[in-house]
Order: structure tokens, then C-alpha cells, then sequence
């Protein structure tokens, strides 16, 4: 693990214990995949995945799925993590019991889901190699991969000398009508990167770049794509992989690690109390953080892995490389219905 991410680890690490250290139970004990899991899957037939993950990719990995474990079907079910928390929350209310593995880009989220009780203790054995921050201590859920949320910027329309550098400098007058950015009310990723650029930069960048005439949209994984289509010029926000994958495939995109520090966004993954698959869900759980996929998630994906032993793709910028903005999930989830009405108020939707 590189000393960036570790630190990171560390200064989250304090703010899970003092919600999560008191387990009600212990901790279930760390599962292998073995033939009765596959074979008690196998008969289920399905598992439904909610997910945050970029379609594209959500689909891929579902495939890959698919192949390594025949007659198994995924149903993905995407769209953003604060929609994802909408609906659960009407199906729960409802008594339906559709989803077998939650998915989102807000950990906020999964301390919330945890105090319901409506997430299923489990904890793969690969797990084990992952920081003790990004590990629920009761196995309810866990920190299945993560991003960064950096700027970008058509290269076709900036040029390097001209672009961005920091958050402060997407302020100057000269990107007016110029930049494009998500909202926090659709995407979990947003709510993150928006808890942790108040901390840094406080209300006030947000009161100031709301005047800046954004193009405003939902997805996080949108910005990246009006950029490529040269829409606009620089992308505020956006995820990273998705940046990634638009430019390793011949997309005029540069990005940007802001020199205040960039958004870290951990995305978890955790079972439904009650799913209608529970052994094809712990299967996937598994398969998730194995180190196979996660590596099929860094190189393919363009996603970042909590697993020591996978390797950062070549060319891409390495974590050491990059100054990070602190993930605090249990002040967050406190703050979160305050940064989406400030957030409604500086940009007027």
C-alpha cells in the first residue's frame, strides 16, 4: 500500500471506530469460495446488483461474472447512490426484498444502511488484506474499490499552459459558461467530493463557482463525457476512471490533480438483509474484491484497488503522486442533507 493511501487509511480510521468499534455481535468469520457456495449459487441463478458504477463497466464486470461461474446471471441495476438510497428505502417500506448486493460511491450511505440493520454481515477472505479503515470491524460492509475526483480539460479547446491547475483557478472569469460539473443529489460521489472540498476550501468556493454559469448535470460519470465531446471545456468534478477511459481511448482529455488536494471517493459494496439470492450474493461479494477482479478493475476499468497485491496500470498516476483530501464517512453522512440544500442554493436547482 502506498504511504498516501495508508495515511488516508489512518485518518479515517479513528472516526469508524467511534461508530462502528462496538460490535453487537462478533464479526462472522472470514469465508473462502468453496464448491457448496458455487453449488448453492449455481441453483439461485441470480444476483441483482445495484450499482453506482458506470454502466459500461458495471456490465463488463457482470460478464466476467458470468463467465467464471455458468448459469448465474447478474442483473445490474445502475444509477446513481443517493438514488440507489431512494429507492431502497421505498422498496424496504414496502416489505419488497429485491436487491442482493448494494453498491455506491458515498460510504455515508452505508453507515446509515448499517444503524437500519438492513445490511448482511459478510467478510470474503480476500478481504483480509484490505486497511482496517475500509473494513466495517462487524463485516456489514466494505470499501470494494475507489476513485478521485480530479478536473479535466479538453485539450482540444485548452492548452496545457492555459488549464487549471487548482480548484481556485476554475473561479477566474475566463471559464464562464466553460465548465461542466454533476450534482450531489444524484450522485454519491458528488456528495463526497463536495463534503470534502467544503472542508478545505469551505461554502464559499461553491458560492463563487455557482456564478460561473456550470453546465450542471446528474452523474458524476457525465462530465467526463460532455468534456470528450467537447461540450465544454473543463470538467470541475467527474470520475476519474471514467476520464481515464475516454482518454485511453482517444479522447482529447487531460486531467488535473488539484493543488489544494483531490477528492478521495471510496466506493463499498455490502449484502441486503433478506436478499432473494443470499448465496449467489456472498459469491459475487467474493468474486468482487478477489484479487482477479480487482485487477480486471484497475486495468480495465480504470478504478483504484485496496488490495496490496494489484498493480497500478502503467501510466497512470500513481497515488503517491497525488495530494488527497481527507474521507471522513461518519461526518459526512451527518452533513449530507446540508450539502445538498447549500449545494441547491449556490447553483439555484
Amino acid at each position: 500500500m502506498t504511504t498516501a493511501l495508508t495515511l488516508r487509511a489512518a485518518a479515517i480510521a479513528g472516526a469508524f471506530a467511534a461508530l462502528l468499534g462496538q460490535a453487537a455481535a462478533a464479526p462472522p468469520a472470514a469465508t473462502p469460495i468453496t464448491p457448496q457456495l458455487i453449488e448453492a449459487a449455481t441453483k439461485e441463478g441470480k444476483v441483482v446488483f445495484y450499482s453506482a458504477i458506470d454502466l459500461k463497466v458495471s456490465q463488463g464486470v457482470a460478464k466476467v461474472f458470468e463467465q467464471k461461474y455458468p448459469g448465474i446471471t447478474v442483473q445490474v441495476e445502475r444509477t446513481g447512490s443517493e438514488r440507489i438510497f431512494q429507492r431502497v428505502a421505498q422498496e424496504r417500506a414496502n416489505n419488497i426484498f429485491a436487491v442482493d448486493v448494494f453498491d455506491g460511491s458515498d460510504q455515508a450511505l452505508f453507515v446509515t444502511w448499517k444503524k437500519q440493520g438492513i445490511l448482511e454481515p459478510y467478510i470474503p477472505t480476500e478481504l483480509l488484506k484490505w486497511p482496517a479503515a475500509q473494513r466495517d470491524p462487524d463485516g456489514t460492509f466494505a470499501s470494494v474499490r475507489f476513485t478521485l475526483m480530479p478536473i479535466a480539460y479538453n485539450t482540444n479547446l485548452v492548452k496545457p499552459e492555459d488549464a487549471p491547475k487548482s480548484f481556485a483557478d476554475l473561479l477566474d472569469p475566463k471559464w464562464t459558461g466553460k465548465i461542466v460539473k454533476a450534482h450531489p443529489s444524484y450522485s454519491g460521489g458528488i456528495v463526497t467530493s463536495t463534503f470534502q472540498t467544503v472542508k478545505a476550501l469551505g461554502w464559499q468556493y461553491f458560492e463563487k463557482l455557482g456564478k460561473q454559469k456550470v453546465l450542471q448535470v446528474q452523474s458524476a460519470t457525465e462530465p467526463p463525457k460532455k468534456l470528450a465531446l467537447g461540450e465544454r471545456a473543463v470538467s470541475a468534478d467527474g470520475l476519474e476512471y471514467v476520464h481515464l477511459l475516454l482518454k485511453e481511448g482517444g479522447a482529447p482529455i487531460a486531467l488535473v490533480y488539484p493543488t489544494e488536494g483531490t477528492p478521495f471517493i471510496p466506493g463499498c459494496e455490502a449484502i441486503a438483509t433478506n436478499a432473494p439470492h443470499p448465496n449467489a450474493a456472498k459469491l459475487f461479494m467474493s468474486f468482487m474484491v478477489s484479487q482477479e477482479t480487482q485487477q480486471y478493475l484497475t486495468d480495465v476499468a480504470g478504478l483504484r484497488s485496496f488490495n496490496p497485491d494489484v498493480k497500478l496500470k502503467e501510466g497512470r498516476t500513481p497515488l503517491a503522486a497525488i495530494k488527497l483530501l481527507p474521507s471522513d464517512p461518519v461526518a459526512q453522512e451527518a452533513a449530507t442533507e446540508e450539502i445538498k440544500k447549500k449545494y441547491a442554493e449556490y447553483f439555484g436547482i
